[in-house]
């Protein structure tokens, strides 16, 4: 089965966020660059989706006016089979990548980026839902701490902790990079993160 690489909303405009933490971002990168690496060794198509909204102004770090709508720095830079644009948290709602992916007859999706319970779980779930076997590798999603609205915090670990347990086996294989690669039919290498 023919497998693509989905790389959400790795884009500067979340380090404009007052949640931004370069140390929880760190992982992430780890673990998103050896994905990145993985599939561009095995020759598999990777899609970069960026998330666009209003108010269409400098101020808002989500808007193209900004600036930051653009690759965030950390991630690896690889030549993007495709690039699309979104308006809500699937990638799959009238950005045309669902198209695309029917187009190239994909039928496996590897769903990374930023942030873990947000667009990439809002993308795994809709990805099911329509038909597509989706492996969720939530080493190379992002999310930040939360308040809850009790106003308990609510860690990282924890969101990506519920996430995965939310959606294995119901909408995704949630599964390391390593074995994302290896379902896709990658060679993985001891610098791969697992």
């Amino acid at each position: 089965m023919k497998s693509c690489l989905i790389v959400i909303d790795a884009q500067e405009s979340f380090r404009q966020r007052p949640y931004w933490s370069e140390d929880i971002a760190q992982p992430y990168f780890a673990a998103q660059n050896a994905l990145i690496e993985g599939c561009s060794a095995a020759g598999l198509p990777i899609v970069r989706v960026f998330h666009v909204d209003s108010p269409a102004t400098a101020a808002n770090p989500f808007a193209i006016e900004s600036g930051f709508v653009r690759p965030i720095e950390g991630v690896a830079p690889f030549e993007a089979a495709a690039t699309f644009t979104k308006h809500r948290h699937s990638a799959l709602v009238n950005s045309g990548l669902d198209v695309w992916l029917t187009q190239q007859g994909i039928g496996r999706l590897i769903v990374s980026g930023i942030r873990t319970e947000q667009c990439c779980e809002t993308t795994t779930r809709h990805a099911s839902d329509l038909g597509w076997e989706v492996d969720y590798v939530t080493d190379a999603t992002l999310t930040f701490d939360m308040v809850q609205p009790d106003g308990r915090p609510l860690a990282a670990a924890d969101i990506k902790a519920r996430t995965a347990a939310v959606l294995d086996g119901r909408f995704a294989s949630v599964c390391s990079v390593a074995q994302a690669l290896q379902r896709a039919g990658a060679k993985t290498g001891e610098s791969m993160a697992a």
